[in-house]
C-alpha cells in the first residue's frame, strides 16, 4: 500500500481545514477600517489565511465578535500552510474605563448621596 498523497489532494485539504477554521472563528484583527478573521489565537500570537490578507504589522486590535479583547503590536513570523503566522511584540488587554491612578479599596462608595429636606 502506498502511502502517497498527491499535490491536489494536499492542497484541497488545507483549503478545507481553514475553511472550517475561519467558519468555528468569532476572532477578527482589526487594522484601521479593515478587520480579518483570525484563524488560530495563542498567548504569543495568532494566525490568519495568508491568501485573503494583506501583510498585517505594527499596531493591530483583536476582538471576539463586538467585543474589544486586546490592542496589540505584531510582527510577521512565517507563513506555512496557507496561513501566516503573527507574534505579539507587546499585547495589551483593552479596558472599558480609563485606569486609575490611585489606589480604591474594594469597599468604597461609588457615589455620595445628599439628604433632601
Amino acid at each position: 500500500m502506498s502511502t502517497y498523497v498527491s499535490k491536489e489532494i494536499i492542497a484541497e485539504l488545507d483549503a478545507a481545514r481553514i475553511a472550517s477554521l475561519k467558519k468555528s472563528s468569532r476572532l477578527r484583527v482589526g487594522v484601521g477600517d479593515n478587520s480579518y478573521k483570525i484563524l488560530t489565537l495563542w498567548k504569543d500570537g495568532f494566525t490568519v489565511e495568508a491568501a485573503t490578507t494583506p501583510r498585517l504589522r505594527g499596531l493591530v486590535d483583536i476582538y471576539d465578535g463586538a467585543n474589544h479583547l486586546y490592542q496589540c503590536l505584531i510582527i510577521a513570523d512565517e507563513e506555512a500552510v496557507g496561513e501566516m503566522r503573527y507574534e505579539f511584540k507587546r499585547s495589551t488587554i483593552a479596558s472599558d474605563k480609563a485606569p486609575l491612578d490611585f489606589y480604591r479599596a474594594p469597599d468604597a462608595p461609588i457615589a455620595l448621596l445628599e439628604a433632601r429636606d
